[in-house]
């Protein structure tokens, strides 16, 4: 094996299909990626803004945001320049480990942020005369600062165990961005073991951010039950059904991608996976968030209203 040369660039293989279909696929995704940067960057420019939105649900809210804009441009771009002049995607071996790097590092302190919006929403349903002392501004910030430490740390070694191994099978990734799973499959040595810990890993963090998630939901539903007034639970619903929809999101498609064993298996499941994961749920969860809010929807009509205010004067 030390005789063996590991690749120093890839070539990531995209989408299979025709020039017409890539173009197709291009404009669908470079659609997506403009609605997603302006919907997102409007979220979080709406909540620094509006005095309404001054509390750590909508807090989280811009940070859940602020990842989804560096997720999906962590991969978009790239495949985006693929689709649009084939046989130009290709990457360096240095610019592949960053891109994996970044890629689970945000989605792993997406995973942080998204629990702790689970543990928000308990605190306000579960415990409304204590939610201003609990969730105060300094909890904020801590919970803020942890998830996106957590997230990078915990990466580190995932991602340096992965290029250890010696890619010397070929340079061909059959992917749209340097995926841990094919990058595994090109190589010459053993993986099982390191597939085996990274397996572990993977359902420590996603599993365990998920439990957090469904214990604040299961008290959650009981307390809203236990309200008298179809009014009261319609409100108390309705402020934790866009966290919850994005909860469903996001843990079903990462559930399918990374907890498993068997970190190569089916490179066509993996890449409408992945998409889901950096490209549709981006694009979905700024719809999801201002069409089930009513404070949200309230701040954007009045900052609309403000813009032609300032046009016409």
């Amino acid at each position: 094996m030390d005789n063996l040369s590991s690749a120093t660039e890839f070539y990531l293989l995209g989408f299979p299909g025709s020039q017409k279909l890539h173009h197709i696929l291009f404009a669908i995704f470079f659609l997506f990626y403009a609605v997603t940067l302006m919907g997102n960057t409007i979220i979080i420019m709406i909540v620094c803004v509006d005095k309404r939105l001054q509390s750590p649900m909508y807090y989280f809210l811009s940070q859940l945001s602020l990842l989804e804009i560096l997720v999906t441009t962590t991969i978009v771009p790239l495949m985006l320049w693929g689709l649009l002049i084939p046989g130009n995607q290709t990457i360096s071996l240095t610019g592949c480990v960053v891109q994996l790097f970044l890629y689970l590092s945000l989605g792993t302190t997406e995973f942080a942020m998204v629990g702790a919006m689970a543990v928000d929403r308990y605190v306000a349903i579960c415990n409304p005369l204590r939610y201003s002392i609990i969730m105060n501004g300094h909890t904020c910030i801590w919970v803020m600062i942890v998830s996106w430490v957590f997230g990078f740390l915990s990466e580190i070694w995932p991602v340096y165990a992965t290029f250890q191994f010696t890619f010397c099978k070929s340079n061909l990734l059959d992917h749209f961005y340097c995926d841990r799973g094919q990058l595994l499959k090109l190589s010459c040595n053993d993986t099982s073991l390191t597939e085996f810990i990274l397996f572990l890993m993977a359902v420590f963090i996603i599993v365990g951010s998920l439990i957090p998630t469904v214990v604040s939901y299961t008290y959650i539903i009981s307390t809203i039950l236990k309200i008298p007034s179809a009014s009261g639970r319609q409100k108390a619903f309705s402020t934790c059904a866009s966290h919850f929809t994005c909860v469903v999101i996001g843990y079903g498609t990462c559930l399918f991608l990374y907890v498993k064993p068997k970190q190569t298996q089916a490179a066509e499941y993996n890449r409408v996976a992945s998409l889901l994961v950096s490209v549709v749920t981006p694009f979905l969860n700024p719809f999801i968030f201002t069409l089930r809010n009513d404070k949200v929807k309230e701040a954007l009509r009045d900052g609309v209203k403000r813009c032609c205010l300032l046009l016409r004067d």
